[in-house]
Parts: C-alpha cells; sequence; structure tokens
C-alpha cells in the first residue's frame, strides 16, 4: 500500500502510521485517483500545514479499527501553531484549551460529575476507542477551512462506512450540522447516533450543554456488554501511565 507524502522542503517526510487494523478498509484508497490529486496539491503547498505529517493519521494509529467503540466527528484541525496533533478537539499537553473543548468539559461535568481537565489532550480517550476524527485531516496555517473539499472528505467517510457496516453497536456524537450530514450514512437500526449542536461557544447554549451525550453513550455500551468510556481525563492518564500532574 501507497502512503501519501508532504514536502514543504522538497525532501519527503517518513510514511504516516496507520493502525494496520484498518488496512482491509482504507488501503485501498491510497492508490484512488482523489488521492493522488490531494498528495499533488499537498505537495506544491508552499505554507505551513497543521498537523505535522506524522500525525496526519494520528486518529487511526491510536484508536485500531477493532477498537472503536465512539466516534466523535469534527470538522477541521486547529490552524494555530502547536494546536493539532491528528484529533479532532483535542491539543497536545501544555497548550491552551480551546473554547469548544472547555464547553465540552462543561458539559462533562454537567452530565457526569466530571470537574474539567486541566489540560486538552483527549489521546486517553482515544486509547480507549474513542475515534478523535476530523473530516479535512489537513488545513494550511491561520487558514481555516484550506483544505476542504481536496479529497480528504472522500477519505474519512470511507473510514465511517466501514464502521457503519463491518462493526456493530457502536456509539456516533454528531455535533453540529456539519457532523450530521456527514454521519448521514450511518445505519441507526446497529448503532447509536447522538446528535446536538455544536460544542462552539456560537452554539453550544442552544443544546450542547445539557445533551447528556456521554452518560448515554456510556449506557449504551454496557447494554451492549462492552466497558464504558472513561471519561475523566487525569485518571484515565494515570491508569495508563501518563501521569501529567
Amino acid at each position: 500500500m501507497s502512503r501519501m507524502h508532504c514536502s514543504l522542503h522538497h525532501s519527503p517526510p517518513p510514511a504516516p502510521a496507520i493502525s494496520p487494523s484498518w488496512d482491509p478498509y482504507l488501503a485501498a484508497e491510497f492508490d484512488q485517483p482523489y488521492m493522488q490529486a490531494l498528495q499533488g496539491f499537498l505537495q506544491r503547498q508552499q505554507t505551513t500545514i497543521y498537523p505535522p505529517v506524522s500525525q496526519w493519521y494520528e486518529a487511526f494509529r491510536q484508536t485500531p479499527f477493532e477498537r472503536v467503540k465512539v466516534v466523535i466527528l469534527g470538522q477541521d484541525p486547529y490552524h494555530g501553531p502547536g494546536q493539532a496533533h491528528g484529533l479532532s478537539f483535542s491539543v497536545p499537553m501544555g497548550e491552551k484549551i480551546p473554547p469548544s473543548l472547555r464547553n465540552i468539559y462543561k458539559e462533562l461535568q454537567h452530565d457526569l460529575g466530571i470537574e474539567p481537565a486541566t489540560h486538552g489532550c483527549l489521546t486517553a480517550w482515544a486509547k480507549q476507542g474513542v475515534l478523535l476524527l476530523n473530516a479535512t485531516l489537513t488545513v494550511q496555517e491561520k487558514r481555516a477551512g484550506a483544505h476542504q473539499k481536496r479529497g480528504w472528505e472522500t477519505f474519512t467517510h470511507a473510514s465511517i462506512a466501514a464502521l457503519n457496516e463491518h462493526r456493530q453497536g457502536l456509539v456516533f456524537m454528531l455535533w453540529g450540522k456539519y457532523a450530521q450530514d456527514k454521519g448521514a450514512c450511518i445505519d441507526e437500526n446497529r448503532h447509536l447516533v447522538l446528535r446536538s449542536v455544536h460544542p462552539s461557544p456560537l452554539s453550544a447554549h442552544r443544546g450542547f450543554l445539557g445533551c447528556g451525550h456521554f452518560s448515554r453513550a456510556n449506557a449504551w455500551l454496557e447494554t451492549h456488554h462492552q466497558t464504558p468510556i472513561n471519561w475523566r481525563l487525569a485518571e484515565a492518564d494515570k491508569q495508563r501511565g501518563f501521569d501529567f500532574s
């Protein structure tokens, strides 16, 4: 299987890593004309691209196909320096918590009584089976949406379609119209689809805050004989050896 490369300095970087568990469902996508066109587009860019190429497929690396329990769909990576690291809504340790993620933490506190985390890194969720997937996997610095409609959406749609068809009993959290439109293919007879407005400060008060999605997701997982997600980030991180205190 070929892997896409992006060269901003005319030398190819290492091939991005995807968990091999995704290969049966996504391998063929890398040889499709749309991905070749996307590769050419990215190679021609003379501007900074986020996240780093090694993290374009971080969501797939952190959450193998067979371990996915919950899917949280985002739209674009963050376009500021140091923010994007390949997981939707998440930022690396030490970065300021973005406004939408602060509202996610507020809802967690309202829903499950979980105190807001002091950091914005959601890797602990990803390792438990929460696929933190952006529809577009790259963005130009300081230009939100700059890489939309270039092919990424086709690739990420293929991943959602594969989960919909080949897995059973997943939870899809679709926040905002964009995510809801992208999740239109999901079979609600086989999966739980939770919808609300986006957690952005512009809309969170219109239905995201108070939606109860986190407790509903865990109740569904337990009903389907799966271990619920530990949404308490500090505790989850320490259980896996990541003590950020």
